[in-house]
C-alpha cells in the first residue's frame, strides 16, 4: 500500500504538472504563462522526487506506475480540459491497467 501512495502521488504531481505547462504554452497573458511554467516545474520536480522515493525497487514499480499513470492522466484530461475519454481510450486503458497489475504482482 506504501508503494502505491508514492506511485499515486508521482502520477498526480506528473499529470497536473503537464497540464499546467500546456495551460502556460497557450496563456494569453505573459506573467502568468511565467507562473504556470513554475507551477509546472515545482509540479514536475515533485513528481520526479516522490516516484524515486518509493520504498521498492523502479523495475517493480515500473508496472503500477504506468497503469497509474493512464488512470491519473483521463481524470486530469477530463478536469482540466473538459475532454472526456473515448471509448477506445477506455478498452485500451483496460489492457494497460491489466499488463501493469501484471507487472507489479507476478513473479
Amino acid at each position: 500500500m506504501k508503494t502505491f501512495l508514492f506511485v499515486l502521488a508521482a502520477t498526480i504531481f506528473e499529470a497536473s504538472g503537464d497540464a499546467t505547462v500546456r495551460i502556460a504554452l497557450h496563456h494569453p497573458s505573459v506573467s502568468a504563462r511565467v507562473g504556470f511554467f513554475l507551477i509546472g516545474v515545482i509540479l514536475l520536480g515533485l513528481y520526479g522526487t516522490s516516484l524515486n522515493l518509493a520504498p521498492v525497487e523502479f523495475a517493480t514499480v515500473t508496472g503500477v506506475y504506468v497503469a497509474t499513470l493512464f488512470v491519473v492522466f483521463q481524470i486530469t484530461n477530463l478536469v482540466f480540459f473538459h475532454v472526456v475519454p473515448a471509448t477506445s481510450v477506455y478498452l485500451g486503458g483496460a489492457f494497460i491497467v491489466t499488463g501493469g497489475l501484471i507487472v507489479f504482482f507476478g513473479k
